[in-house]
């Protein structure tokens, strides 16, 4: 509607300036060149100010003609400039510079996440990835909503990337840049949307990870039979919560501790090792996890035969790492951080 309308506001202000112009040279005389009835319509229809190019003052059809066009192009002046204004900020306020910056920023992430609902299941994983240093991408249907999040957390909502849209459709999935993502959290309300986010997640692309939101053990299921590699219980881990809180206080203040302390973010992590990477075929003592990277080894979990154990806890110093091994650890990320980067093959991109 509104481009039709600065259509219309640009064919009348053209067709007032062409009358303008055949006017002021029929009425002028011989003697008014086509550039000077085009100056003159145009300062006049500008309402600049300047002198008469074409002089009106011994012609009275002139005088009046010039009198119509100063009445006719103020009205159809500010009609176009508000026309105009209109259509700049309709486009500003549905596509506006930052937005557009936001969006470039997306298309150039490599190996993300993205995390489909802010609500309070999605505030709280935003929250642990923000203090852990890891990229990702909101997709949440209400702006609103997201720009409270920046209401009560500042730092958290200025490093935010986000798409404003429906996380059940492909396309919204597109620009919050599915294809390049390592993984998926599908946390919104309801556990129908979730399961439709992993149908499309899953079907577009197989290997990507997925973690849903599940409520109900039912939907539950489905999501794991749609592609979902995990699901998660609110209630159910609310539960765990709780029955720790009583049976082994000490250990669950440790955890809390661990992730609530400000002063350095203890984490325990995993550092996969691919085939190429420099910690192939080398004992664990000589890799020095804990000496150069004070970071303490809980277990490796290996992707080796079935006459191997899957998983080693508190592994012996002398155990042979293999590509496909996953070592879990414990420390500050940023530690974690460099020690696997140190893992990569010479030359790969952390």
């Amino acid at each position: 509607m509104l481009r039709r309308r600065l259509i219309s506001a640009g064919i009348l202000f053209f067709g007032l300036l062409t009358v303008s112009v055949t006017g002021y040279r029929l009425l002028g005389g011989s003697s008014v060149s086509f550039l000077q009835a085009l100056y003159m319509a145009v300062i006049t229809l500008a309402g600049v100010g300047y002198g008469e190019i074409v002089e009106t003052a011994h012609n009275s059809a002139l005088r009046i003609f010039n009198m119509g066009v100063v009445l006719f192009g103020v009205a159809v002046t500010v009609y176009v400039f508000s026309v105009v204004a209109a259509f700049l900020v309709e486009v500003e306020a549905t596509n506006p510079f930052w937005r557009r910056r936001m969006q470039k920023r997306i298309s150039e992430l490599r190996g993300h996440y993205i995390v489909c609902g802010l609500g309070d299941t999605g505030r709280h994983v935003v929250e642990e990835m923000h203090r852990t240093g890891t990229h990702y991408v909101v997709i949440d249907l209400h702006e609103e909503l997201i720009k409270k999040v920046g209401e009560t957390h500042p730092d958290l909502f200025r490093d935010m990337l986000y798409v404003v849209g429906d996380a059940t459709e492909e396309e919204t999935l597109s620009k919050a840049g599915v294809e390049h993502a390592r993984g998926l959290i599908a946390a919104l309300p309801e556990d129908k949307d979730n399961l439709v986010v992993t149908v499309i997640a899953h079907q577009a692309f197989s290997n990507l990870r997925i973690v849903a939101r599940a409520s109900d053990q039912k939907f539950g299921d489905r999501m794991v039979r749609a592609g979902a590699r995990a699901t998660v219980s609110p209630s159910h881990i609310g539960g765990l919560r709780m029955a720790s809180e009583l049976i082994r206080p000490h250990v669950v203040g440790f955890l809390d501790l661990m992730l609530k302390d400000q002063s350095q973010t203890l984490r325990v992590e995993e550092i996969e090792i691919g085939a190429a990477s420099p910690w192939v075929d080398n004992p664990l003592s000589e890799i020095g996890i804990h000496a150069k990277h004070n970071l303490l080894v809980l277990a490796v979990k290996s992707g080796g035969g079935s006459m191997t154990p899957k998983l080693w806890v508190n592994p012996p110093d002398k155990l042979m790492i293999r590509g496909g091994t996953a070592i879990i650890v414990m420390g500050d990320v940023n530690d974690i951080r460099k020690a696997r980067s140190e893992a990569k093959p010479t030359g790969a991109t952390a």
